[in-house]
């Protein structure tokens, strides 16, 4: 029933459920209680009782009960009768609501915004500046090492060749959850650059025998779950950084030493730079676009032609060997650092992470340098040791 005054007695809903009521009257109600209810609609009424829409304008109408003293409408009986109304207005009801959430949401969401802006983006591998100045810092690093202070060469290995294996531990274990002891891989990283700097070849095939038997024992003694594969991962961190960075000491132990060492280091590089200006002006053909594509097959011709040249030109000047083995050389360093890049981006894309650090800034983490270098040290010692065999 309605009131003359045009709004619906809802705390009589025994009237609506009458059986007397002709089928033409219950029609004439819902209509009317259509037409009454088209304010509530269009501020969003729910549709449906005990869904969120409802529950909100429970509240709603508790709130306006309170506020004017009337009896609140949302009762039980009451419910049922506006359950009633809004079958009959279900199309109406749900454009006002398709009305009112977006408005919410918008709203939600600009406060959001206001109460947490967006973090910035890392810069780690985009600042030029920084980049610059810690490649400047480390080369100078590098030439104290070889021309001034042995010992400092050495020291500054163990230090690169331990951080080294931190980073990529800790990438490990936050991908798999399995956990890798680091303090055995420590114990490498600083034992292997040592034996091979100081003692050659031999001592660092005992070191290394006796770095993996640590590394198998230590996981063993400590009976986790996932020991297996613990030593599995802590395998390929020792085979990876400090097992490679080695051969840059025996390299320094050879015959030619300090000069051999900075010409496998200026041919990679050479090897980045050349790619870099070439494949930035002329790159159009990825060489393996899912696994880093910024790398192009324009970038790496240009790495070979320009590593070429200065390989020849420091084996002829500088080492004075035949220049065809500074042109192996070059080639062969070429391919192996970017092996070495391929790696490391695959291995990074397998973690999920973009850099193994942010610890050196414009550089990302030192594995992020160390990946083309450590790759070509091998090649590089053994060409080295080709050239004193031919004299």
């Amino acid at each position: 029933m309605t009131h003359p005054s045009g709004s619906r007695n809802e705390s009589s809903p025994v009237e609506g459920l009458d059986s007397s009521v002709s089928a033409d009257e219950t029609k004439a109600r819902r209509v009317a209680s259509t037409d009454v209810d088209a304010p509530s609609r269009a501020s969003g009424r729910p549709a449906a009782p005990g869904s969120r829409r409802a529950r909100r304008e429970a509240e709603r109408a508790a709130a306006r009960a309170a506020a004017t003293g009337e009896p609140d409408s949302t009762s039980s009986t009451g419910t049922a009768s506006t359950a009633a109304a809004s079958t009959v207005t279900a199309e109406p009801v749900a454009a006002s609501t398709v009305t009112a959430e977006p408005v919410a949401a918008e709203q939600t969401i600009t406060a959001g915004s206001a109460a947490s802006p967006e973090p910035k983006q890392s810069k780690a591998g985009r600042n030029l500046p920084a980049a610059i100045g810690v490649g400047v810092g480390l080369l100078a690093a590098l030439g104290l090492g070889l021309f001034v202070f042995p010992y400092l060469l050495i020291a500054l290995g163990c230090l690169v060749a331990g951080i080294g294996s931190w980073e990529v531990s800790r990438a490990l274990k936050a991908r798999t959850g399995i956990p890798i002891p680091l303090a055995p891989l420590l114990i490498t990283s600083l034992a292997l650059p040592l034996l091979a700097g100081l003692y050659g070849p031999v001592a660092l095939s005992l070191g290394l025998t006796a770095c993996l038997l640590l590394v198998v024992l230590w996981n063993m003694l400590e009976g986790r779950s996932h020991g297996p594969q613990s030593i599995g991962l802590s395998l390929l961190v020792v085979g990876w950084v400090p097992l490679l960075a080695s051969f840059a000491f025996l390299i320094f132990q050879s015959e030619r030493g300090a000069s051999a060492l900075l010409t496998v280091v200026l041919l990679v590089v050479s090897n980045d730079t050349f790619g870099y200006i070439v494949g930035a002006t002329l790159g159009k053909h990825p060489m393996a676009a899912r696994i880093s594509p910024k790398k192009s097959w324009e970038g790496f011709a240009g790495s070979v032609l320009g590593a070429s040249l200065v390989g020849i030109a420091l084996c002829l000047w500088v080492l004075r060997i035949p220049w065809w083995l500074g042109l192996v050389l070059a080639v062969a360093t070429v391919i192996c650092a970017t092996l070495g890049d391929f790696a490391e981006s695959m291995v990074k894309r397998a973690l999920g992470v973009k850099d193994m650090s942010n610890l050196l800034p414009g550089h990302g983490g030192m594995m992020d340098r160390l990946d083309s270098l450590l790759f070509a040290m091998p090649f590089g010692y053994a060409v080295v040791m080709l050239a004193e065999a031919l004299g």
